[in-house]
């Protein structure tokens, strides 16, 4: 079976506007599953420049499916080996909640594989 990864990279620029209230972080950070094709998470990585916690939402569809949390000056590496299936059409979108005011930089590299 042949398979392609995929990534969804970055550092990005946030100004947080409250832990519970997550917002897209970038339009790179957007992937749509190809028809006829099923896509699975490997790994998520993230670092959090600024000095308090922030968390990172995997949003699939809408909707939270999973949440990473960094801590201040801190990362993170979450290995996820095929948690779930992604069908073709599914919308995979990655989002930053962050304390209001807090201002820093995010480095995001989720890794996906296309199988």
């Amino acid at each position: 079976m042949e398979s392609s990864p995929r990534f969804l990279q970055g550092v990005f620029a946030f100004e947080g506007k409250g832990i519970e209230s997550p917002f897209p972080l970038d339009p790179a950070l957007h992937y749509t599953v190809p028809d006829g094709v099923i896509a699975q998470t490997v790994y998520f990585r993230g670092g959090n420049t600024a000095d308090e916690l922030i968390c990172v939402l995997l949003v699939r569809d809408g909707k939270p499916m999973r949440y990473f949390p960094i801590g201040a000056k801190n990362d993170v590496h979450i290995p996820l080996r095929v948690v779930e299936d992604l069908d073709g059409g599914t919308v995979i979108e990655l989002f930053l909640a962050a304390p209001e005011g807090i201002a820093g930089a995010v480095v995001i590299d989720l890794g996906l594989v296309e199988v």
